[in-house]
């Protein structure tokens, strides 16, 4: 391998919703006894879920697997009601770390489904989001995916409104909304963007530095939406080599001049020094800083009220505050990346 130089963006990895959700299920573990279960895997990001399941955290696909009166976790993507309801039946402590980004455009389809309005969503078919997204009104949603579905949708009554799944790309998404304006054009749109502020950073941020690489070198999981949009950017700027890996052991031998690094929005930070150390660019490492990032998202309310009554007791049970007790001042220093680490 002989890699010139490095080009690194700036936004790359954890957004807010998933240091949000990280923390949140760190929490989990350190209040309750194993087994912890999780719906769904919290984040799309193998080295995340390896480090949950390492302490005792069980990943199911349906509620009823996990066990009666155990705590339970419901993940970043968003949850169908219908699962929410199930969860909390169950009897134990839930904990829902679903992204307010997603809550946002649950509460718009609810919305838009009860004033009579079919619902364009535009998303993945089987992606998780888009699965608990169309489930709050499953009878006003119709699924795009192309101009083809946005004609058959059409075929509906009215009225219409437009939405769609935050982890998409610009590019997929844009084409799309300027065919349903053009077919629809009296069509409902929220007035901000459904996109995840931070998937369109990371997208704005690669666009600016892939084209004049020689390769790009997205980290990430291939089943996480906004690591395969940032794959889409590359390539259509015209990037002539274009790799998504899961870690620096997954790079080629053969990469040279100039490599254009970023992760995706749950892909650590510990991979992405992996992957530098392993290029070991001649000339160094770039930074290229397309914005500056600060958003920061709360702990679940369900998992404040538990922190906060479990303080109090201790409180009582040492007769004095308790100095290990939840602080929110403190939850906004303290970041995903401490909580994976093993020294943390």
């Amino acid at each position: 391998m002989s890699v010139d130089r490095v080009v690194l963006a700036s936004p790359r990895g954890f957004c807010a919703g998933v240091e949000k959700a990280i923390k949140a299920l760190d929490w989990m573990t350190r209040v309750f006894e194993p087994p912890v279960y999780c719906y769904h895997e919290i984040v799309h990001n193998r080295v995340v879920v390896d480090h949950f399941r390492s302490l005792g955290v069980v990943f199911v696909d349906d509620v009823g697997d996990a066990a009666p009166g155990a705590p339970l976790m419901l993940s970043a993507h968003g949850s169908p009601p219908n699962v929410i309801e199930a969860a909390r039946a169950m009897g134990g402590a839930v904990v829902d770390a679903v992204c307010p980004l997603v809550t946002k455009v649950h509460h718009e389809l609810k919305v838009r489904a009860r004033k009579g309005y079919t619902v364009l969503y535009v998303g993945h078919e089987g992606h998780e989001e888009a699965v608990g997204t169309m489930a709050v009104a499953p009878d006003a949603v119709e699924l795009i995916q192309s101009i083809e579905d946005i004609d058959r949708a059409a075929r509906r009554s009215g009225p219409f409104a437009l939405l769609s799944q935050t982890t998409l790309s610009e590019d997929e998404w844009s084409h799309l909304r300027e065919y349903a304006l053009s077919k629809i054009p009296d069509i409902w749109m929220p007035n901000r963007s459904d996109l995840c502020f931070a998937t369109t950073n990371r997208q704005g941020a690669l666009r600016a530095i892939a084209a004049a690489a020689d390769a790009v070198v997205v980290i990430g999981s291939a089943n996480s939406s906004n690591t395969v949009a940032l794959t889409d950017v590359a390539r259509s700027v015209g990037s002539p080599r274009v790799l998504r890996v899961n870690g620096a052991s997954e790079l080629p031998d053969d990469l040279e001049g100039v490599v254009a690094v970023t992760a995706g929005a749950s892909a650590p930070e510990s991979l992405v020094t992996q992957v530098l150390e392993h290029l070991d660019p001649h000339r160094g490492v770039e930074t290229f800083e397309f914005t500056t990032e600060d958003e920061y998202f709360p702990p679940p309310p369900e998992l404040r009220e538990i922190l906060r009554a479990l303080s109090a007791v201790l409180d009582v049970a040492l007769g004095a505050p308790n100095p290990g007790s939840f602080d929110g001042h403190a939850d906004r220093g303290f970041t995903a990346a401490q909580v994976l680490s093993p020294t943390a």
